[in-house]
């Protein structure tokens, strides 16, 4: 195995989910400048999530509704002339 081929800063990091407050706390060597106090007490990086495994709609079942009834009318309209 060659040698200082992995990072040797792993530290304990929150990870959370802006788009319903889920945050949990793992091990990582990602860099960042912002900080959060956990439910331990201590405080520690932050790292912020558009989407974890708590709103994506894969894990949730919950789909995303699109408005596609307009865009089908708005191209019936146009085609029907034809």
């Amino acid at each position: 195995m060659k040698k200082d081929l992995h990072p040797s800063n792993y530290r304990l990091v929150v990870f959370k989910d802006m788009s319903n407050d889920y945050s949990f706390i793992t091990k990582s060597c990602i860099e960042t400048r912002e900080t959060v106090k956990w439910e331990d007490g201590n405080e520690y990086p932050l790292i912020k999530l558009e989407i974890s495994h708590t709103s994506h709609p894969f894990y949730t079942g919950k789909m995303k509704l699109v408005d596609t009834a307009g865009r089908i009318d708005k191209f019936r309209s146009r085609y029907a002339k034809k």
